[in-house]
C-alpha cells in the first residue's frame, strides 16, 4: 500500500542531508523499424536489402560480419536498423526526444552511434556477469559470437563518458527479441542521461546545490509524487562512496528526473508518480520511476548511482572504446585518460515509446512505424497532440497447438516466428492453453494468434496462407510435434 503522497518539489534538504526518502536500464522497458513499402504495414518484411546476406556473411549498417553458431538476427529486423525514428523531428519518439533535450539543456546529445556494437560494449562493459540471463541468445538479436544489435542504449556509456562532457544524453534504436502484443515490439526507443560530480562529501553536495539552483523554474504541479523509498542493505550505497556524497547525488538525480516528469506531463492532470527500488548490474543503489495509467502502473525510467568500476574505465588507458562519431575526439576526452576515478555520477533510462504511448494517446507500438499518411500528418514538430484513430479494421483469430520438444521451451523464439512469417499484421501472440500429459509427461501449448491490419481489411484466405507458414516453419524450426 502506498504510504505517503507528496507533491515534487524543487530540493529537500532532508534528502541531501537526512535519511533519504529518497537499468538494459529496465527489467521491463520493452518496446519497439525499417524500410516500408506504400502500405503502412507489410506482410512480411524478407525482401528488405538493409541486411544483405550470404551463406557466410552478413551485411549490417555497410559492414560485414562473419556468421558463426550465434547469428540469430532477421532480415525483418535489420530492415529496421536504417529507419531512424527519432531524427525524424515530427515523428513522436523525435518530439519527446527533443523534449528531453530541450529540458536538460547543458546535456551534451549523443544520438547518432549505430545499432551495431560488440558484447563487450553491450555487456561486459557494463559490468553484467558472464552468466546474467540478459545475455540469453532467446532474448537478443546476435550477428555473430562478438557483435550484436545493442539492447539498450546503456552499450554506449563509456562513449559518452569518454567524449569529454560531465553530462551527456544518449538516444537510439535498440533491439530485443519479446513477445507481441499492442505494447511490446522487437525494435524500440531508449534515452539514456548521466551526469557526474567531484567527489568529497563538502563539494559534492556544493556542485549538486549550485546546479541545482542553476535550473530553470520547475513547470508548474500537476503530478502526485509518491517517494517512500530508503537507502537499505538490499539496495546500498557503493563502499567507495562516502555517504554524504552519496546522498547529495541522489538528491540531485531525483530531483532531476521529477523535474523532467513535472515538464513532461504538465499538461496531464492529476497524474501519480512513483519511485521504486529496483536492481541494475550497473548502478546502486537503484530505482524505477512509475506512473499509474490506464488503471495499472507502468515503469517509465530505470536509474541509479552509476557504479564505479565503470567511472574508472571511462580514465582507463587500455580501456577500448569505440569514439564513433569521430568528432568525440577532442582535449577533454584525453584528459578523461587521467581517470575518473574521483568522480560519482548518476544515470537514467527511458523507453520513448511508452513515454510517447501515454503522452499522444497512441493504443498499438506498431503505429510508430505506419508510413500512412493519417497518422504521420497528425504531428508536428515540437507539439504533443492526442492521437485521433483513422481506422479500426476487423480482426482474423487463429489458433495453433503443439506438442513441445524435449529441449528447452522459449517462448520469445516462437513470437521471432510469428513476426517473422506475418510481419506488423500480427497485433498479438497469447497463450490460451498449457497442457502436460499425465502418462507421456509430454507438454503442449496452444497459442491465439491475433491478426489484423491497420490500414486495411485482411481476407480470411490471406491469413490461412500465412498461418500454414506459420505452422510450418515453427514446425521444421522449433521441432515441434503439431496437433
Amino acid at each position: 500500500m502506498l504510504r505517503v503522497v507528496t507533491h515534487v518539489k524543487p530540493l529537500v534538504d532532508r534528502s541531501l542531508y537526512g535519511a533519504l526518502d529518497v537499468s538494459i536500464w529496465s527489467k521491463s522497458i520493452q518496446f519497439n523499424k525499417c524500410a516500408f513499402t506504400t502500405s503502412a504495414f507489410r506482410l512480411n518484411d524478407q525482401s528488405a536489402t538493409a541486411g544483405v546476406q550470404s551463406e557466410d556473411t552478413i551485411n549490417v549498417c555497410g559492414k560485414d560480419y562473419a556468421k558463426d553458431e550465434w547469428t540469430n538476427v532477421t532480415p525483418n529486423i535489420l530492415s529496421k536498423t536504417s529507419r531512424k525514428l527519432h531524427l525524424h523531428p515530427s515523428h513522436p519518439i523525435s518530439i519527446i526526444r527533443q523534449r528531453i533535450e530541450n529540458h536538460f539543456a547543458t546535456f551534451k546529445p549523443l544520438n547518432k552511434f549505430e545499432p551495431t556494437v560488440t558484447t563487450k560494449m553491450n555487456f561486459d562493459d557494463l559490468c553484467i556477469p558472464a552468466d546474467h540471463p540478459t545475455r540469453v541468445k532467446s532474448d537478443n538479436y546476435y550477428i555473430n559470437a562478438t557483435n550484436m544489435l545493442r539492447a539498450h542504449t546503456s552499450a554506449h556509456q563509456l562513449q559518452g563518458l569518454e567524449s569529454g562532457a560531465t553530462k551527456f544524453l544518449i538516444s537510439g534504436d535498440v533491439y530485443r527479441r519479446d513477445e507481441i502484443d499492442s505494447s511490446h515490439y522487437p525494435v524500440f526507443h531508449q534515452m539514456e542521461g548521466l551526469q557526474y560530480f567531484d567527489m568529497g562529501p563538502k563539494i559534492t553536495a556544493k556542485q549538486v546545490q549550485d546546479d541545482i539552483a542553476s535550473q530553470a523554474e520547475l513547470a508548474a504541479n500537476t503530478v502526485q509524487l509518491v517517494d517512500d523509498t530508503l537507502i537499505k542493505p538490499e539496495n546500498p550505497i557503493q563502499d567507495r562512496h562516502a555517504p554524504e556524497a552519496a546522498q547529495a547525488v541522489v538528491a540531485h538525480l531525483k530531483h532531476s528526473l521529477n523535474s523532467m516528469v513535472r515538464a513532461l506531463f504538465k499538461d496531464e492532470p492529476n497524474l501519480q508518480v512513483r519511485w521504486i527500488d529496483a536492481y541494475f548490474p550497473f548502478t546502486s543503489p537503484s530505482w524505477e520511476m512509475e506512473i499509474f495509467y490506464q488503471g495499472e502502473w507502468l515503469e517509465i525510467c530505470g536509474c541509479g548511482i552509476v557504479r564505479q568500476d565503470l567511472m574508472d574505465a571511462a580514465g582507463k588507458p587500455a580501456c577500448s572504446i569505440n569514439m564513433d562519431p569521430p568528432s568525440l575526439h577532442n582535449t577533454n576526452a584525453l584528459l578523461l585518460k587521467k581517470g575518473l576515478q574521483n568522480k560519482i555520477g548518476w544515470a537514467f533510462g527511458c523507453g520513448l515509446e511508452r513515454l510517447s504511448m501515454v503522452l499522444f494517446d497512441i493504443p498499438d507500438i506498431r503505429l510508430f512505424w505506419s508510413e500512412d499518411e493519417r497518422f504521420l500528418s497528425q504531428f508536428a514538430a515540437g507539439e504533443i497532440v492526442k492521437f485521433k484513430p483513422f481506422s479500426k479494421f476487423p480482426p482474423c483469430l487463429k489458433d495453433i497447438s503443439f506438442w513441445l520438444p524435449e529441449k528447452e521451451w522459449n517462448e520469445n523464439n516462437f513470437c521471432e516466428i510469428v513476426r517473422g512469417v506475418a510481419g506488423d499484421i500480427v497485433e498479438n501472440v497469447t497463450k490460451i492453453d498449457d497442457f502436460t500429459h499425465p502418462k507421456t509427461q509430454k507438454r503442449s501449448v496452444c497459442y491465439r494468434i491475433t491478426y489484423r491490419s491497420m490500414d486495411r481489411n485482411v481476407t480470411n484466405e490471406e491469413i490461412n496462407a500465412i498461418q500454414e507458414k506459420v505452422r510450418s516453419t515453427v514446425e521444421e524450426d522449433l521441432s515441434v510435434q503439431l496437433r
